[in-house]
Parts: C-alpha cells; sequence; structure tokens
C-alpha cells in the first residue's frame, strides 16, 4: 500500500509539475492534473492540502532536484555555470516555473535562504583560497552568475532590432521544425522547437539554434572566468 502511495504522489507531482509550467498558479487546474496522474482528484487534497501547497511542493522537489544534478562548486564557478545553463536548456519548463513562482509567490523560503547562505560561505571560502576576486561581494557574485546561466531564456523571446523572428524560429513566431530536439514540452507549448521558451506573459515560444546556443553558452563560461579572476 506504501509503494502505491508513494508511486500516485510521483505521478500527481509530475503531472502538477506540467500543469503549473504551462498556467502558473492561477491557472492551473486540479482536474487536469488529476486526469493527467491518473489519480482522484481527492488525493491531491489529501497529500498536499491545497492547490498552493501542491505548487510549493512541485517546486521544491524541482529544485532539489537540479541541486543534486548540478551541484554548486564554488571552486569552479564557471563549470558551474555552464553546468547550470545545459540544466536550464535541456528543462525550458522548469525556468517557466520558476518564472511563475516569482510572479505569483514571491518571496523566498527558509529551504531557499538556507540554500542560498550556504552558496554565499564557499564563495567566501574559495575567496580565502585565491580561487576568486576577494574583491568581489559575494552575494553580488552569485546575482551575477546566476543571471548569467539564466540569460539566454528572456531574450528567447525578443525578435531582432529589424523586427524579424530570432534565430531558429519560424515567421510565425513560433518554433521551427529545424530546431534542436529536447525533452516533451509540457502541456501547452510547442510540440517542436526545445529548447522555446514560452513567457508567462503569454508571449511566442521560439527555439534557439544549436549553434547559437552553444556560442551564449561559450560566452557566458567565459565572462564568469574572466569575472571571477584575482586581480
Amino acid at each position: 500500500m506504501a509503494r502505491d502511495s508513494s508511486a500516485t504522489k510521483a505521478r500527481l507531482l509530475d503531472a502538477a509539475f506540467s500543469e503549473f509550467a504551462a498556467y502558473g498558479i492561477a491557472g492551473a487546474r486540479v482536474d487536469r492534473i488529476a486526469e493527467a496522474a491518473q489519480a482522484n482528484k481527492r488525493l491531491i487534497y489529501v497529500y498536499y492540502g491545497n492547490k498552493e501547497q501542491l505548487f510549493d511542493a512541485v517546486l521544491q522537489r524541482a529544485l532539489e532536484t537540479g541541486s543534486e544534478s548540478v551541484p554548486f562548486d564554488a571552486e569552479d564557478l564557471p563549470g558551474y555555470v555552464g553546468a547550470v545553463f545545459d540544466h536550464l536548456v535541456a528543462r525550458p519548463d522548469l525556468m517557466r516555473l520558476v518564472q511563475w513562482k516569482q510572479l505569483e509567490r514571491p518571496g523566498i523560503t527558509e529551504a531557499e535562504a538556507e540554500s542560498y547562505r550556504g552558496k554565499l560561505a564557499a564563495v567566501e571560502r574559495a575567496q580565502a583560497a585565491g580561487l576568486i576576486d576577494p574583491g568581489l561581494d559575494p552575494a553580488d557574485l552569485l546575482t551575477l552568475v546566476m543571471g548569467l546561466a539564466q540569460a539566454w531564456t528572456g531574450a528567447a523571446g525578443v525578435a531582432a532590432s529589424d523586427g524579424t523572428a530570432p534565430e531558429g524560429a519560424a515567421s510565425d513566431g513560433t518554433a521551427s521544425d529545424s530546431a534542436m530536439p529536447g525533452d516533451t514540452p509540457a502541456v501547452g507549448t510547442p510540440a517542436v522547437g526545445t529548447p522555446a521558451v514560452a513567457t508567462p506573459a503569454g508571449g511566442p515560444a521560439v527555439a534557439w539554434s544549436p549553434d547559437r546556443l552553444a556560442r551564449h553558452r561559450e560566452t557566458v563560461v567565459e565572462s564568469v572566468r574572466r569575472l571571477i579572476r584575482p586581480a
């Protein structure tokens, strides 16, 4: 019985991840989550209380999975930022989930605050060891590093200065068939052209070509390498 309960919870969390990434908290529907998970809707309330608490559980699991997949490494920040970049390229739905969280549930949890404090302490140790410029404020450095790792997700839906669609996009603003394949998109997102970023505001999902992503990644990694270089 316990095994069945764990399997049901896992299916609910997986289905809720896709639903929340596509629609946010306000737009998500527990009926769709239960149907996708092949579970009784009542179990959502039994296991998680309400829709907001379910969202919190989904986000917490996603962040824990990300931390396990890409452990923070203050001794190799260029390598870390590259790994974060790769993780987000493979999971554009995760970035959408985080964006919905920032819009609908601003603020940080105690678990997030604890994780952040641990990163600050690791950066300070790396500075003391001479691996990072000691003149940099650890909090500012973390903000810059994470901003660089995520920058492509915001730029992906922006048209070029001449008004044309970005590289890899079809003329109607949707992702092109020739774009890089990836994970199955979440509900409500294009079926082709990943990584494709659809903003919570409802903007078009637009894919980047593999070459463009590679160039951007290289620039991000090199930027962090130069940023932290001791004087």
